[in-house]
């Protein structure tokens, strides 16, 4: 439990807890990790402040990244629809949660190969995220090194087209994105 602002690392599921943002490749590989804020710290919040989320939000980067519903939509953070009503955005929603399972796998991975993230982790916040940010650095080098470390449910390399469709804002491009490819 933190000495000082306890109160900031109190989650929605009443544990303390470190708000961890973390980008992977389709390889399970860690592309981006943000491990500093405290619990309660909304997910929106640690994107629009990270380093990574200014380089999508100016401009620097283009692509796409998958977000879940607590995300708001951008050209460049597709996240599903929260009452889809026709058959292409409920297909969309089906495939971003089939995307999304990458992200949930690595995280259990991570837990199982590094079990000392598995559970409660008895440091100051600020150690706490020293140590979250090396085990995603361990984490890589293992892949890298190829530690044959096996899931029962591994990550399928599914690449991409990565066409952009231009459009007049954030939700009708993913309007746009989900009827041109569901």
């Amino acid at each position: 439990k933190p000495h000082e602002h306890e109160y900031a690392y109190v989650d929605r599921s009443s544990n303390h807890s470190i708000n961890v943002q973390a980008v992977c490749d389709n390889k399970g590989k860690f592309i981006d990790v943000v491990a500093k804020w405290p619990g309660s710290t909304h997910d929106a919040r640690i994107l629009r402040e990270s380093k990574l989320g200014k380089k999508f939000i100016d401009g620097t980067f283009k692509g796409l990244l998958i977000g879940d519903s607590g995300y708001p939509c951008f050209r460049w953070l597709l996240t599903p629809y929260l009452n889809p009503t026709t058959a292409s955005q409920h297909r969309y929603n089906i495939s971003l949660r089939k995307i999304r399972v990458i992200i949930e796998q690595v995280f259990g991975r991570g837990k199982r190969r590094l079990y000392l993230l598995h559970g409660e982790i008895r440091m100051t916040p600020e150690k706490t995220c020293t140590l979250v940010a090396a085990c995603a650095v361990l984490h890589n080098l293992a892949i890298q090194l190829d530690d044959g470390f096996m899931d029962e449910n591994p990550i399928e390399n599914d690449e991409n087209d990565n066409e952009y469709i231009v459009a007049e804002n954030n939700f009708q491009f993913r309007d746009d994105f989900a009827l041109r490819h569901f």
